[in-house]
């Protein structure tokens, strides 16, 4: 009797304890994911010619924007056979920003050679005497054919090593979200695979990162801006 009494009592608590601990690291969850960060100049590029699905993903964008903390700028525009336009230029106002995203023409009429020149040319838009760290946001298939379909130039083209180079020039980080073109990508693994390695390259060498999952399929953003926080509140954490 004495036995089973110890034994429930033993239960209980460990039970207890064990409440308590995952409280706990939730708390410390919640915590995390709730830090402030510091103030952004953000440049948001969405090339011209990404899958139709793409356009599902405005609204959680568009959140992502308005969420960003008091005093970021933002720049809106896109990227469509071979001119960067620019939908928003650098704006405090964040809610006007979000606003002026639209959905992707999602034609290759608006296809580019590959995104980089522009993103050079979005760029040079960052105002030299701003307090706030510099970002850019690409949105893009990350291929590069202006050397043809080359293996042996996925991630090692021209544009792309002169996008770097103006990037750590400037201190702008370039975070990328992968996704398919209506184009090679959206038919080639291959393809899709030398994208998005061009991709993780200019993200390793700026600073940034780069965020996809596999190369078939489209499924949503939600999971690209969950992780993009955690690594803003890492990269950018307001020190308190």
């Amino acid at each position: 009797m004495y036995y089973r009494k110890f034994l429930s009592l033993s239960v209980a608590l460990l039970i207890a304890i064990s409440t308590l601990g995952v409280a706990s690291a939730k708390t410390k969850k919640d915590s995390d994911s709730l830090q402030t960060i510091e103030p952004l100049n953000l440049a948001v590029l969405v090339q011209d010619d990404l899958i139709p699905q793409v356009g599902n993903e405005l609204g959680v964008t568009r959140e992502f924007i308005r969420s960003l903390p008091q005093g970021s700028q933002v720049m809106v525009a896109y990227i469509t056979a071979g001119s960067l336009q620019v939908r928003q230029p650098f704006t405090t106002d964040l809610e006007k920003a979000a606003k002026s995203l639209r959905i992707p023409i999602g034609s290759t009429s608006a296809s580019p050679f590959n995104p980089y020149v522009e993103v050079i040319e979005a760029m040079r838009k960052f105002k030299d005497e701003s307090p706030n760290a510099n970002a850019v946001l690409l949105i893009s298939d990350g291929l590069d054919t202006s050397r043809g379909f080359d293996s042996t130039a996925a991630g090692h083209t021209l544009d792309i090593e002169r996008a770097i180079s103006e990037a750590n020039k400037r201190n702008v980080a370039v975070f990328s979200f992968y996704a398919p073109s209506v184009g090679l990508t959206s038919r080639s693994r291959l393809a899709a695979s030398y994208g998005q390695s061009s991709l993780n390259r200019i993200a390793n060498e700026t600073g940034g990162r780069a965020f996809f999952q596999g190369t078939t399929g489209f499924v949503t953003f939600n999971s690209y801006f969950d992780r993009l926080r955690e690594q803003l509140n890492r990269q950018y954490a307001r020190v308190r």
